[in-house]
């Protein structure tokens, strides 16, 4: 099962979500102390959301398909591991909200840490649960690794540079494999977006200014370095139609960190702190593991 795509579902409702909830009551200004009523606000939606996907899963997953012993299963090999980049970036997101919202209701970072970045690795956790215990599954100890390694990349830089230097992002371009096998790749833009791998590119975005505070660098410029993979209609090699041949693809490119771009109106403050997660599209040099070395004017 593809969880990851419902988890990345889940991360979009989670920012938007807090952006409408903001605009309502006008809570642009995060809290200098805590404030009680809105940490208890932001548990309360973190439950009913964890809650809802839970349920959502069950009805449409897990329902139609017998339960078993709980089981793993090996499945490294899968989706030349862009499967478990995916886990990574869902685990590191969920965490980096939970901790902005916390932020926003005034708890300290001790708390934020403590409870507010491991909530992508335990809600990704308790789905591979669920997954042991279905016949057509079963739990993958390198998601479970995965969802660690983006849980660490947060926790990591907050205990060492107490911000985040370097961003998981994320971008998409349709490709034409999906309309070959549209069950498993996706009938439309928006399926495609959170199951086509072939065109989904993960973005580790680093800030250059971070690492040069002195410097007269432009505090937005992100210099990153992408993952992605080609040729692939289905988790392995084997399906009827995939006549090319599967690849890795490397990149290099720009980006723009927008929390860094600052302005007087808090509502697109807040807007730009939910996109963040979006890799801006701009040029880009791609290395592919067959050797070839492609210039891109824009990349998405």
């Amino acid at each position: 099962m593809n969880s990851k795509n419902l988890l990345f579902v889940l991360c979009l409702f989670v920012f938007l979500t807090s952006g409408k909830a903001q605009e309502k009551y006008s809570f642009f200004t995060k809290s200098d102390t805590l404030n009680k009523p809105r940490l208890k606000g932001v548990y309360i939606t973190e439950a009913a959301l964890a809650t809802t996907a839970f349920v959502g899963l069950n009805k449409l997953w897990y329902a139609d398909y017998p339960r078993s012993k709980f089981h793993f299963i090996n499945d490294n090999g899968a989706w030349l591991q862009m499967d478990k980049v995916g886990h990574a970036f869902s685990a590191y997101q969920l965490g980096r909200l939970s901790m902005s919202a916390m932020d926003w209701a005034g708890a300290s970072k001790r708390d934020q840490l403590l409870y507010g970045a491991p909530i992508g690795f335990v809600f990704l956790t308790a789905i591979e649960v669920l997954d042991g215990f279905s016949s057509e599954w079963g739990a993958s100890p390198g998601d479970l690794v995965a969802n660690a390694a983006g849980t660490a990349l947060l926790i990591g830089q907050e205990l060492g540079w107490d911000e985040q230097r370097i961003s998981f992002k994320y971008s998409f371009h349709q490709t034409q494999y999906a309309a070959l096998n549209p069950d498993i790749l996706g009938e439309n833009v928006l399926q495609q977006a959170l199951k086509d791998y072939n065109g989904q590119t993960y973005w580790l975005s680093a800030n250059v200014w971070s690492f040069a505070k002195e410097s007269k660098f432009p505090k937005w410029l992100n210099i990153a370095f992408g993952y992605g993979a080609e040729g692939m209609l289905s988790s392995y090699p084997g399906h009827e139609l995939e006549t090319s041949t599967r690849y890795r693809q490397f990149y290099a490119s720009f980006d723009i960190d927008l929390t860094k771009i600052k302005t007087k109106n808090k509502f697109l403050n807040t807007v730009f702190t939910t996109l963040n997660f979006i890799k801006i599209p701009a040029p880009a040099i791609e290395f592919t593991s067959n050797g070839k070395i492609k210039g891109h004017w824009i990349y998405y």
